[in-house]
């Protein structure tokens, strides 16, 4: 299946399984619920939908307002959608399985392939010149992100074993700061904080995710609301999928929306928009068996304490 037929799937239907809402009758669930929390990032199709209100324009019929609440990064979003103050959000494939291996009340809704924006980058002037000189240097990025992931990918390609490098568990904020006076030696990191350290410092890229693993970004939703609100989370997802299907066509949109969200500056979010993807559609079999995979090298690695079952945390929609 090509990109552009997966964004097409899921325009029409979101997720599969998921029951169509219609605009004559609000979804019998969505009555009584007062408002939608939306955990976000500083990239993606979420922030595109907030800029648009398109999922305002979906829940206000029913009385449902959205509130959004930006994070860092996909770690803390996922402990906040586990103890129920976010309803829906997006992370990449590591937060998830590190959620689901500590308990949390998650459930996977829609997902697909990432093609570009993250990397491993160096400083412009560092001896740092292929994987292999990774060895024994001090390697930063966010514990259980998908830095972490392809971090881990990075150093497996180079026959390194992840106790011949020093981590460096850094928030991105933090990440940047420790990359500009040369305390790290490397950083893991994504859009559009990848482009403002490719803009504001000549950042190098050492490998780009896409060369060294396949990896998938998530739409996630807290268990108990996804079980209580199927049909409103079928409108949230619809909604997003209207999103996704619109950014791909208009990157300057895109562009401009980013910046306008997250007070990021336009140049940056332009290099960001320009090389971005925008996956969303159903959760297949073959994007479970992928995280399947990732879930298997955190336990091999011993990062997770006990082997998971990913399928388990998949959403299962309600039929129509």
């Amino acid at each position: 299946m090509t990109r552009r037929d997966f964004l097409r799937l899921s325009v029409a239907t979101a997720v599969v399984g998921i029951p169509r809402a219609s605009s004559a009758q609000p979804p019998g669930d969505a009555g009584g619920l007062k408002e939608v929390r939306i955990g976000y990032q500083k990239t993606g199709v979420l922030v595109i939908a907030r800029q648009q209100g398109v999922l305002e324009a979906r829940l206000a019929k029913y009385g449902t307002a959205v509130k959004w609440i930006e994070f860092t990064s996909g770690p803390p979003l996922l402990e906040a959608m586990n103890v129920a103050s976010v309803d829906v959000g997006a992370t990449g494939d590591s937060p998830p399985i590190f959620a689901q291996s500590a308990g949390a009340a998650i459930v996977y809704v829609a997902g697909g392939p990432i093609n570009n924006g993250q990397s491993i980058i160096v400083q412009p002037q560092s001896p740092i010149r292929s994987l292999a000189d990774l060895r024994g240097k001090r390697i930063g990025f966010t514990k259980g992100s998908s830095a972490h992931n392809i971090t881990i990918a990075a150093l497996e390609k180079a026959g390194i074993a992840y106790t011949e490098i020093i981590p460096v568990h850094l928030s991105p904020a933090d990440a940047a700061a420790a990359f500009a006076r040369g305390s790290i030696d490397a950083w893991a990191i994504w859009d559009p904080f990848l482009a403002m350290a490719e803009k504001t410092q000549g950042a190098r890229v050492l490998v780009n995710a896409a060369d060294v693993a396949k990896t998938y970004s998530f739409y996630l939703a807290n268990r108990t609301f996804a079980a209580k609100y199927p049909k409103a989370l079928g409108e949230v997802l619809a909604g997003l999928g209207e999103a996704a299907s619109w950014a791909e066509n208009h990157r300057d949109g895109v562009a401009r929306s980013l910046a306008a969200v997250t007070g990021v500056r336009l140049d940056i979010q332009t290099i960001a928009a320009n090389r971005a993807t925008f996956p969303f559609g159903p959760v297949t079999d073959e994007i479970i068996t992928a995280q399947q995979g990732v879930a298997d090298r955190y336990f091999r690695l011993g990062l997770i304490p006990a082997p998971i079952r990913v399928r388990e945390a998949m959403w299962a929609a309600p039929q129509s």
